[in-house]
């Protein structure tokens, strides 16, 4: 599944909002909007008008991804997303991998803490070790990567894999992948000895 940048923020929202405001879903293309350009838990911030929100909606109808009920529910017509979960669809995700593809479509790669902490509204995990086995069985999907550690940075990042990958500046690292290759390290550890042994016979020591 490749979605364009707007297409993931729509998705990300359909999800959002059928959890955390389910009486207000599905969502008008007014609602939808708002939710697109919102500032909170949003990365980054959006400013998209009815009308882009429009032509992608009409995208993803043809993708079968999302599906308008045509003011049946009122006079305004509302979407839905059927991106997982749906009996139109292939991908099914338990409460806490659906949890965090929602996350990563709305706010771009984030650490499991980050996750953990951001997802209590969605889906409940009681430690990070949680969100990890999450994001590894996710990750068995190929529906996220592991991005390479940034330096100075305790926790590597994830990012979801229904973008394009063009787009992607960051490199994926597989689980068994050392951060730092070993042999680079061994030889700098010789070569500082070999460079303190000659500091000592200088100092006579």
């Amino acid at each position: 599944m490749n979605l364009s940048k707007i297409e993931q923020r729509i998705i990300g929202c359909l999800l959002e909002k059928q959890t955390t405001t389910p009486d207000q879903y599905p969502l008008s293309l007014n609602a939808l909007t708002n939710a697109c350009n919102q500032k909170s838990n949003r990365e980054p911030v959006m400013s998209v008008t009815e009308s882009d929100v429009l032509d992608t909606l009409a995208q993803l109808e043809q993708k079968r991804i999302v599906v308008c009920d045509e003011g049946l529910s009122g006079r305004v017509n509302k979407y839905q997303h059927r991106f997982c979960n749906s009996e139109f669809g292939s991908l099914k995700l338990t409460e806490q991998q659906r949890a965090i593809v929602c996350l990563l479509l709305l706010r771009g790669p984030q650490t499991p803490g980050e996750l953990r902490t951001r997802s209590g509204r969605l889906a409940e995990f009681a430690t990070v070790g949680e969100v990890e086995a999450a994001l590894n069985e996710l990750q068995q999907q190929e529906l996220v990567m592991r991005l390479a550690r940034e330096p100075g940075k305790r926790e590597s990042r994830y990012q979801h894999l229904f973008g394009n990958p063009e787009d992607d500046e960051q490199t994926a690292v597989s689980a068994s992948e050392p951060a730092v290759n070993l042999d680079e390290l061994l030889q700098e550890i010789d070569q500082l000895k070999q460079e303190l042994q000659t500091i000592k016979q200088h100092l006579g020591l």
